[in-house]
């Protein structure tokens, strides 16, 4: 079986109140990866059908902040589907609800697993790709999931060479002491 991602795309727009900031005034980086969570959550199990459970985040970075009375607007469509996971692309803009600008304040990547009543994985439909951009994105969550890959390979403890690294800490910010 295969879905549109346009069939399971979810946006959500909160109001952020003073209760979801932090010491210095901004909205608190953990309230909008909350958020970010739940939106992927709701995504992937539109898509799949079945309770879904975070494997994990593709690098969140937090561009511009988010101010206290700003409208908070995430977007949530299904790029990548494997087996038994899918990669969720989440956009996340704030928008200035007296002077109409927009911020776009984060992008981001969840890896979300379908799971049986039973607690474990089951397959998911297949995404249909009708645009070149949704080639693009299934193509470059690929391209993402081998340099996770190879990066994890290199440095496992016992495939780690010290010698390779050492001249380079060196010129950083620490003090080796071996």
């Amino acid at each position: 079986m295969f879905k549109h991602a346009k069939e399971s795309q979810i946006t959500i727009t909160e109001l952020m109140l003073p209760s979801h900031s932090n010491f210095s005034g901004k909205i608190h980086g953990g309230h909008i990866l909350n958020l970010m969570d739940q939106i992927a959550f709701a995504c992937a199990s539109k898509h799949s059908r079945h309770y879904c459970v975070t494997a994990s985040v593709n690098k969140v970075d937090f561009l511009n902040p988010i101010e206290v009375g700003e409208l908070v607007t995430l977007k949530a469509s299904v790029n990548y589907t494997g087996r038994t996971s899918m990669v969720i692309g989440l956009r996340i803009e704030s928008e200035n609800i007296q002077t109409g600008e927009v911020k776009h304040c984060n992008s981001s990547y969840f890896t979300m697993v379908a799971k049986g009543e039973d607690g474990k994985n089951v397959p998911v439909p297949g995404l249909i790709l009708d645009t070149e951009q949704s080639v693009r994105r299934f193509a470059r969550s690929i391209k993402r999931q081998e340099q996770a890959r190879k990066r994890s390979n290199i440095f496992k403890a016992s495939e780690f060479k010290i010698d390779e690294h050492i001249d380079f800490i060196k010129t950083q910010n620490a003090k080796i002491e071996l």
